[in-house]
């Protein structure tokens, strides 16, 4: 098949991949809502656990994690025959295109989430050492802030620094930089809303909470 061919193919397999919604699916199969309507109106996991509930919140973390390793994996054994720097690429490549077709799923209008589960799959395919220092991290800022989304965030700062150290790959280290970007940007807004409701306590709030279920 021709190269050219191959490659958009397999792009656009990776972005349907990320156009998946489980967690549209579930919410509206367990309590009929819009998830991007309720709670943070955000189309993934944390919003699926405040808004729906835990174990289903669990559930969409596992698929939407499930995704970006699948684009990865799909992009890597269909350009394999091209040649295995062409496909360790490609497979960077399709896993920007799940990100992309998870936060603007064509089967939604393109109004999805912000990635950031996807972007774990697809990091922790690439450095499958990323697996215990995510959680470990995540673990830790958790057991400190009892904030989900900021310690799931804030785990992601381990990944350019096991490219770095760990698998001593330049390609790794920018491209783990450039896709956290991704959720980062689409988060800013939750961000700003998060700060103007926590008031008076400031932002000692938006990064500090009573337990797991407090939010703003």
């Amino acid at each position: 098949m021709n190269v050219i061919l191959l490659t958009i193919l397999a792009l656009v397999l990776c972005y349907l991949i990320g156009a998946f919604p489980p967690a549209f699916i579930i919410g509206k199969a367990r309590k009929g809502v819009d998830i991007r309507k309720v709670g943070s109106h955000n189309m993934g996991a944390m919003n699926t656990f405040y808004s729906v509930g835990f174990w289903w919140g669990m559930l969409v973390l596992f698929l939407d994690i499930g995704k970006g390793a699948a684009a990865a994996a799909v992009a890597w054994w269909m350009t394999k025959s091209i040649g295995l720097e062409y496909a360790t690429y490609m497979q960077l490549a399709g896993g920007v295109a799940a990100v992309l077709g998870h936060n603007f799923p064509v089967f939604l209008k393109f109004k999805g989430g912000k990635g950031g589960a996807t972007c774990i799959g697809i990091l922790v395919y690439i450095m499958p050492w990323g697996i215990p220092a995510y959680l470990g991290l995540f673990l830790l800022t958790l057991l400190i802030t009892r904030f989900p989304t900021l310690s799931y965030s804030v785990a992601f700062l381990c990944f350019p620094f096991l490219a770095a150290f760990v698998y001593h790959n330049i390609a790794y280290i920018i491209f783990s930089i450039l896709i956290l970007a991704i959720p980062f940007i689409r988060y800013i807004p939750r961000i700003s809303e998060m700060r103007k409701g926590a008031g008076s306590s400031g932002w000692k709030h938006v990064a500090m909470r009573k337990n797991l279920k407090d939010r703003l």
